[in-house]
């Protein structure tokens, strides 16, 4: 493992009980995206949970009291040192991946890949936007070994 390996920081919590998904794989993708633009310091929160506490954060933040897939946050005090916060939804992830016939733990990473492009200045608003930003979360799923997952 290099030194760029080192200065990312991965934390995965999960609140939700008879998944199986593996945590390093998931936090190599999420080293792999920071690398790839390219980030040297960061430090990684990922919360995986389900419907209701990702209703209650959406209602907090984003004053939609609905679930939704991911919400990401950039808690960054310093320009050399990144703080970004993915909070992830496995209730959305295992019916999305059961409808298009993959794996909850490939639909996790989606969503991962999703929150942390947004971090780092990607959007969805416009249509081209919105094309460049799925483009690119597929080329990153591809490469870790997911496959394509969004344009699946």
């Amino acid at each position: 493992m290099g030194t760029e390996q080192t200065d990312i920081t991965v934390d995965i919590t999960c609140n939700r009980r008879g998944l199986e998904f593996d945590f390093d794989r998931l936090e190599e993708l999420a080293r792999r995206v920071c690398r790839r633009f390219p980030l040297e310091r960061a430090v990684i929160d990922i919360a995986i949970v389900g419907d209701e506490d990702i209703k209650k954060v959406n209602a907090d933040f984003l004053d939609t009291a609905e679930p939704t897939d991911v919400i990401s946050f950039d808690l960054s005090e310093e320009k050399e040192l990144k703080s970004f916060e993915v909070i992830v939804n496995a209730d959305e992830a295992q019916r999305q991946a059961e409808a298009r016939g993959h794996s909850t733990e490939a639909e996790l990473a989606l969503y991962i890949t999703h929150g942390l492009l947004h971090n780092l200045g990607f959007s969805d608003t416009e249509k081209n936007e919105r094309r460049k930003m799925h483009s690119t979360e597929d080329e990153i799923l591809q490469q870790a070994g997911f496959g394509i997952i969004y344009g699946k």
